[in-house]
């Protein structure tokens, strides 16, 4: 397994590449971006923030959620994946927003685990984002790149790629180290035909050196870590 300074040191080399990694989820305050991650669960960035372009003009508040019929908001949302179901969940956490949180987004992941369709990734993202405490979401991206380059077994669960990563990430790293690696799976070691050969991780990742030995991958220009 990875050692702690081995992956600071692919940290520093992540910070190099994407200096500028950021949540890609347009919105305006902290209930746009509970809407807008809730919706991107097993969807892409590009479709949420081309739904929410029209949706977010014309919902502002939960009470603008639960104003219309759940299938107008439905077909509000069509073009996502089980929309059904998440119109549900919306309506559903606003109402409690309304009742329970004045209308407000709590600033606390366990709180907010408590809304409908809520889970840990979509909370720790609120929280880091909107609220700038440390926290570290994992999401499809996260968890591929902490498996590949060998931090944690095949076997382990999200939490388990999540505390691996905080307990060998310093706390205050947290919210960047988040967006860096998502940032690194998604447009660098992608699920399809990751860039390993031109990684400057190639050295230290697990897959990226079985495929090598493998003949899959053939090295251009490599950047070695210091």
């Amino acid at each position: 397994m990875m050692s702690k300074k081995e992956w600071l040191l692919c940290l520093e080399e992540m910070d190099h590449m994407f200096p500028d990694a950021h949540c890609e989820l347009v919105h305006r305050n902290p209930f746009d971006l509970l809407i807008a991650t809730l919706l991107s669960a097993q969807c892409t960035d590009k479709l949420v923030n081309k739904v929410t372009a029209d949706l977010f003009k014309k919902y502002h508040t939960p009470e603008d959620y639960i104003a219309v019929p759940l299938e107008e908001l439905q077909t509000d949302i069509r073009s996502i994946g089980l929309f059904r179901n998440k119109a549900k969940n919306i309506q559903a956490l606003s109402h409690i927003l309304v009742t329970d949180f004045n209308s407000k987004v709590p600033a606390d992941r366990d709180l907010l685990m408590t809304l409908p369709g809520v889970g840990r990734k979509t909370a720790n993202v609120v929280v880091s984002v909107a609220f700038g405490i440390p926290a570290l979401a994992v999401d499809t991206h996260v968890e591929r790149v902490a498996k590949r380059l060998g931090l944690n077994r095949w076997k382990d669960n999200p939490l388990q790629v999540e505390e691996t990563i905080m307990k060998k990430t310093p706390a205050v790293d947290w919210s960047k180290t988040h967006h860096q690696i998502i940032f690194f799976g998604r447009y660098h070691c992608k699920s399809q035909n990751p860039g390993c050969h031109i990684c400057p991780l190639l050295d230290r990742c697990r897959e990226g050196k079985k495929r090598e030995k493998k003949g899959l991958v053939k090295r251009e220009q490599v950047t070695e870590v210091n």
